[in-house]
């Protein structure tokens, strides 16, 4: 059930920055903050991978109503190679099922966050007029989204270790409750 509540939360994380913290999120660099990775890494570690696509669907649905309510732009390849990474975000966290560790996580966080970084600003280079369709032009974006790369890297580090940790502490305080009024 947790991995389901994480999943509802990035989801409408994703609609905050259009909202009023706009201007607070730009003056903070928190562009790409977000909980999508970690919910994604705890997500796959949590269900069972028949339920996986629940997941990708629910971020693509979230997708077409950014692009298509919010930003007010059409879907295309970009969209999709998106969603290949929500995909392959959920068979990483399925690689922390039941060797969930401290060690794990933060490589399963890194490892998303890179391969997030990589994918996407490919798509957008590759994808959009944006950049010259050259190795320089190629460079340029990458060099350009960096403010990006350390709020993705952040945030997936954070969430990460928040929703891998809480249960742990929940049911830690549980036990500890559970001495102090039995003995």
């Amino acid at each position: 059930m947790l991995a389901y509540l994480y999943l509802a939360f990035a989801i409408l994380f994703r609609f905050v920055p259009h909202g009023p913290f706009t201007t607070f999120c730009a003056s903070c660099g928190l562009w790409n903050f977000t909980p999508v990775g970690a919910s994604l890494l705890y997500f796959g570690a949590r269900q069972p991978r028949r339920r996986l696509w629940i997941a990708l669907a629910a971020l693509a649905a979230s997708d077409v109503a950014l692009n298509l309510l919010v930003y007010h732009v059409r879907l295309d390849a970009s969209s999709f190679i998106g969603w290949l990474w929500y995909a392959g975000a959920l068979l990483v966290g399925t690689g922390l099922r039941g060797r969930t560790t401290v060690a794990r996580v933060l490589a399963g966080s890194l490892g998303v966050s890179a391969v997030f970084f990589v994918v996407s600003n490919f798509a957008v280079w590759a994808g959009s007029e944006l950049y010259p369709h050259t190795l320089a032009g190629l460079y340029t974006c990458y060099a350009l989204a960096i403010p990006f790369l350390r709020s993705t890297v952040a945030s997936d580090l954070i969430f990460s270790a928040a929703f891998f940790s809480l249960p742990l502490a929940a049911g830690a305080l549980n036990r500890n409750l559970a001495q102090r009024f039995s003995a």
